[in-house]
């Protein structure tokens, strides 16, 4: 009875994380459903309408070329709910100047950029050109969700520019970025792992206790057996005290004294 409370126990310890997961996927929930009603609340139908044109799909403009770097990130390490800096360039090898409207990103599962998982922030420029044959840099600055499960995520950046007037996108960054868990020692992963060892330590040590006990069981049963061999071997002794058997015994015990 007392090993079937103690595996109870540990059941109950190693179903508590997948209890808190679920506690913060339902706050999640609700934390972007409050989000998206503020939003509706206090959208600009002009911005809106913006966004809609910079969402075109786009082409590239010949002579125009980017390039993308993560400074002081080389594992382009993205951790959640926290601020990450890329910086973009673009190269003006054309024969016009190029006006660069903004820059927009979004993450996707890294096997189907079919599916969505977050659209960044949009970042637009006032009045920013690149005469012919020049370079610029332009820092863009994005968080994933805080709710965004750790892990491998491919994230894909456009740059937005006109050329004469005509509106033109070029992808600077099309790569793998490494989701992960902001501030504190241990991840919800780690503690669900370290949980879960726990646990199975103390089932195998409850089971190397009941072995424990079953075989010194089986060592108390053997001794009373060797007991009650001697016990025998005395009551024989009485019975054959008398015969000749026992007579011949004790002449021969006699026998070897002298």
């Amino acid at each position: 009875m007392m090993n079937l409370r103690v595996l109870f126990l540990a059941l109950l310890l190693l179903a508590s994380p997948l209890l808190q997961v679920a506690r913060c996927q339902s706050d999640a929930e609700d934390h972007s459903s409050l989000v998206d009603d503020i939003i509706g609340e206090h959208s600009d139908d002009s911005v809106e309408e913006d966004d809609q044109d910079l969402d075109m799909n786009l082409t590239s403009a010949p002579g125009v070329e980017t390039v993308c770097v993560f400074p002081k990130n080389s594992a382009k390490l993205v951790p959640a709910g926290e601020e990450t800096e890329l910086l973009v360039g673009l190269k003006n090898d054309g024969k016009t100047s190029v006006g660069v409207m903004g820059i927009r990103a979004s993450v996707h599962l890294p096997y189907d950029h079919k599916l969505l998982v977050q659209n960044l922030t949009m970042l637009r420029f006032n009045n920013a050109s690149i005469p012919t044959s020049l370079q610029a840099t332009f820092p863009y600055i994005f968080a994933v969700s805080q709710y965004l499960q750790p892990g491998a995520f491919d994230l894909v950046g456009y740059v937005i520019y006109d050329v004469e007037g005509k509106p033109y996108q070029s992808v600077f960054y099309n790569g793998t970025i490494e989701v992960v868990e902001s501030g504190g020692l241990l991840s919800g992963e780690s503690v669900f792992l370290i949980t879960l060892g726990i646990g199975l330590l103390l089932l195998l040590g409850l089971w190397a206790y009941s072995q424990v006990q079953r075989l010194t069981k089986k060592t108390k049963k053997v001794s009373k057996v060797e007991v009650g061999t001697r016990s025998t071997d005395a009551s024989l002794d009485e019975w054959l005290e008398g015969t000749t058997l026992a007579k011949t015994l004790s002449g021969k015990s006699k026998n070897k004294k002298n």
